[in-house]
């Protein structure tokens, strides 16, 4: 099973928005760049987000989008409901009236189940949560970029004294 690239793209440009949530209004160009989505990807994407009430357009030279509800009250549930068009794992699972097979069929109940699990989980998660978790991942990436840049300085330093010392020793016979 996948999701959709409409929705893992689409959740990743509403936790931007979550991220960037208390500085206002945010353009699709600069969600764009940090999220490597081209801008016309955005922009089909946006338009069921918007139709569903979860962003807002402001015009304007300082315009742009934002959340019209806290991150914390918006879940990756309700975002990929409305990209997938509902949250099923197969069509029969959610109509049983286009299967012949439904009343005595012993996989649509798993399926069935199946999509309610992943969904339950889903709606248990909040782009405040996951906004929690961007700003964590990019600490510890910059915490990483400093052990790696204070690790190639002292690596540097020491390969700076054996050159002297080498120096030193040839300089001496």
């Amino acid at each position: 099973m996948k999701l959709s690239t409409r929705s893992r793209y689409g959740t990743r440009l509403m936790v931007d928005l979550a991220e960037h949530y208390d500085l206002g209004p945010v353009q699709l160009g600069d969600i764009a760049k940090r999220q490597d989505i081209s801008v016309k990807y955005l922009e089909q994407i946006i338009i069921p987000l918007k139709k569903a009430n979860f962003i807002e357009s402001i015009r304007g030279p300082k315009g742009g989008h934002i959340l019209t509800r806290p991150p914390a009250e918006i879940s990756v549930g309700e975002i990929v409901a409305i990209l997938e068009e509902g949250v099923s794992l197969t069509e029969c699972s959610e109509h049983a009236e286009i299967c012949e097979r439904a009343d005595f069929c012993p996989t649509r109940l798993v399926w069935k189940e199946a999509s309610k699990a992943m969904f339950d989980k889903l709606q248990s998660i909040s782009l405040a949560d996951l906004a929690a978790r961007a700003k964590a991942a990019a600490k510890t990436q910059a915490d990483s970029g400093k052990a790696k840049t204070a690790r190639h300085s002292q690596e540097a330093r020491e390969e700076s004294r054996a050159s002297l010392l080498l120096s030193s020793i040839s300089q001496g016979d």
